[in-house]
């Protein structure tokens, strides 16, 4: 796993990569990052949601055909109270079925928006949500089987954050888009003419699709202006393959506060963070001496190995790039300049005793003519590819369970619905300190345990999902899905 140094090890004498390795340098535009719009659904009670064509232009050349909701790309950030009932209406304008998974929502699985649950062109859907939660930075988005990779790449993603409105009395930033930034981290590559494109070579649909271009909130090019103080940094990997391992320009400290899942009940102080696909984590960062500093990545090194071999694509080395840029105002107050101690969440502890016990091994075909295994098991989980028609286990409500994760190929971010879980132990050892909270994703590098209950039901015909989220993989049939009854 990469640490800052290893990261910043890279950078020697040269200059930064203004963003990744083969992005052209024809858009020289320099833009304040703008947050996606509010949609604050805490006081109503309901939000609407609407999945839409649009054009955008991106680089200052051709425009992109996109999608989104509410908008020409991507989706607004909706707020909701973490407690009580909030119903929602999703129309769908787009010429094909989609559905909206409420990722990191704890909902029974008819209202989970899995891929039982499409959303047929010209249709509406109309779930109520009703939330008992940590409050938390969750998302949303398409999870239409055999087509979540690309209606995600093309837009269908927003942010969902979920409140309990007492984060003034933890001493956090409140304040959207000023010193409480939501940043959605996507990797996109483009043609010449400028087009978001999504032509899939071999190794992008063996490996996930990697982009050239760095997109934070949809925008290319973009700073982030904040206050001289401690700002709150809401951070979504809404990548379809990219791991990220970030770390600042200057080697200041990332003050992690929040996990997928909850708030933490104390600060931790991260010299470096993976962030791997459908992951989210909440940093406060101190920029109270006034200095412009930058958001770094290491290259993604996440390529599977064949006789010694890692099978790349050239783009797995190299110096750090630029994720996103901040330029401090100094004439901006900041609400909080000192670290909050206590953060009022909750570090998981839960006992062993009664877990059930299972093994599950993310599979990859590989060998001679393994690219060509579209149909197959090229992708799998313990030997399955996903089948719309099976139920691959059950679960009784109420039961602890404990998953032991593995996979021998490469690193692969997996996700499990309807739930949140505590991270036992990362390949026999210790989780790491960003994985000490609550999650519901977890990057697999080797072997990991976890443990869950399962408090809410899901039936056969609308059953929860576990999957892998590089979403090429999980395309191609490495997922699972349960009931719970």
């Amino acid at each position: 796993m990469k640490t800052r140094r290893s990261v910043l090890s890279g950078l020697g004498a040269a200059a930064l990569a203004p963003l990744l390795p083969n992005l052209s340098q024809a858009n020289t535009r320099s833009l304040t990052l703008s947050m996606p719009p509010l949609l604050d659904a805490t006081q109503s009670g309901r939000f609407f949601l609407n999945a839409q064509a649009g054009k955008i232009n991106f680089r200052d050349q051709s425009d992109s055909d996109t999608w989104g909701f509410n908008q020409s790309f991507l989706g607004p950030t909706l707020r909701m109270s973490n407690r009580g009932v909030t119903a929602a209406k999703v129309t769908n304008t787009l010429e094909e079925a989609i559905s909206v998974h409420w990722h990191g929502l704890v909902v029974p699985g008819d209202v989970d928006g899995g891929p039982h649950q499409l959303v047929a062109p010209g249709q509406t859907w109309a779930p109520e949500l009703s939330l008992d939660q940590p409050p938390t930075t969750a998302w949303y988005h398409s999870h239409t089987h055999g087509r979540t990779a690309e209606q995600v790449q093309k837009g269908l993603a927003g942010v969902l954050q979920l409140t309990d409105e007492l984060d003034e009395e933890r001493g956090l930033p409140t304040t959207y888009g000023v010193d409480d930034l939501t940043l959605v981290l996507q990797d996109r590559r483009f043609d010449r003419s400028g087009r978001m494109s999504y032509a899939l070579s071999m190794p992008d649909r063996m490996m996930g699709f990697l982009g050239d271009t760095m997109l934070i909130n949809g925008q290319v090019g973009a700073t982030a202006g904040v206050p001289k103080g401690i700002v709150r940094l809401r951070l979504l990997n809404g990548s379809n393959a990219r791991i990220y391992s970030l770390v600042m320009s200057d080697e200041r400290p990332m003050h992690l506060i929040g996990t997928d899942s909850g708030l933490l009940d104390a600060p931790i102080a991260l010299d470096a963070l993976t962030l791997a696909p459908g992951e989210r984590y909440e940093l406060l960062v101190d920029f109270g001496d006034g200095s412009d500093v930058s958001l770094l990545s290491g290259q993604n090194t996440n390529e599977p190995m064949m006789g010694g071999r890692m099978m790349g694509r050239g783009q797995t080395s190299g110096p750090p790039f630029v994720v996103l840029p901040f330029t401090v105002d100094t004439s901006a107050k900041a609400s909080i300049t000192q670290l909050p101690s206590d953060l009022g969440g909750s570090r998981p502890s839960m006992a062993l005793s009664g877990a059930r016990s299972r093994a599950l091994t993310l599979d990859m075909a590989m060998g001679p003519g393994m690219m060509m295994r579209r149909n197959s098991k090229q992708f799998s989980i313990n030997d399955q590819a996903f089948d719309m028609n099976r139920t691959n286990f059950d679960v009784k409500l109420g039961q602890l369970e404990r998953w032991t994760v593995s996979t021998n190929m490469m690193m692969h971010p997996f996700h499990i619905h309807g739930v949140m879980f505590q991270v036992l132990s990362e390949n026999g050892k210790l989780p790491r300190s960003q994985n000490i909270g609550w999650k519901d994703t977890i990057l697999i590098d080797g072997q990991a345990e976890i443990l869950m209950r399962f408090e809410h039901p899901a039936s056969e015909s609308l059953p929860y999902m576990y999957h892998c989220h590089i979403l090429e993989h999980e395309d191609g049939g490495m997922m699972g899905q349960f009931t719970v009854s």
